[in-house]
């Protein structure tokens, strides 16, 4: 389960106590609020659903796939439909082949979602051994469905602008130098990521 907000609270206020910026910045904000996505493949096959499409063409693709498979949609339930099944939910070629590395993974449990490393790194490592599951995709997941409290989506864009406001940059900081700068917050950087995508859409920062 995800970062609980009575567990972003007290990360954040953790943070705050040795870092007069994200204080500040939260006096001016305010906390942000709690973002739970259920654990396993569901979750998963989601992400790459909507990846580089619209929330509403997501949903629509998700709506034809839970139509045709079952409310459970068993990876096996997937494997077993042929290409022009899948094609006529919404799902392209590229995501055929990114669904079915993730239902072939699960299926022959050759990854176990409920037994993820408990090293972050380990982790992330596993995840991105499904076609299109990046760093980033698998970092969300670590964070909104496990709730690891210390995984830092360095690569997310509006994570970067965030980061670059709140410290007050000249520019947005690279993907290295977010990582870098993120160090600072350890071991709550989950939170702060929370945060900083909060702050991203509050004029008040």
């Amino acid at each position: 389960m995800g970062l609980t907000n009575a567990q972003l609270r007290e990360h954040l206020d953790a943070v705050a106590r040795d870092d007069a910026t994200v204080a500040a910045a939260l006096e001016r904000c305010g906390y942000p609020e709690e973002r739970i996505r259920p654990t396993g493949y569901r979750t998963l096959l989601r992400t790459i659903v909507g990846q580089q499409v619209s929330v509403a063409a997501a949903a629509s693709v998700w709506n034809k796939l839970e139509a045709e498979l079952g409310e459970d949609m068993d990876p096996q339930d997937l494997l077993d439909r042929d290409f022009d099944t899948l094609r006529a939910c919404g799902l392209s070629r590229q995501k055929q082949g990114y669904a079915r590395s993730l239902c072939e993974l699960v299926a022959s449990n050759a990854l176990s979602l409920n037994n993820l490393p408990e090293d972050n790194e380990e982790a992330i490592a596993e995840l991105t051994r499904i076609k299109g599951i990046g760093r980033w995709s698998a970092e969300i997941y670590l964070l909104f469905a496990e709730g690891r409290p210390d995984i830092w989506p360095a690569g997310d864009l509006a994570v970067q602008e965030a980061v670059g406001r709140l410290l007050d940059l000249p520019a947005r900081p690279s993907e290295k130098e977010t990582r870098a700068l993120g160090e600072r917050w350890r071991p709550y950087r989950g939170a702060m990521a929370i945060f900083t995508w909060h702050t991203y859409n509050n004029a008040a920062l």
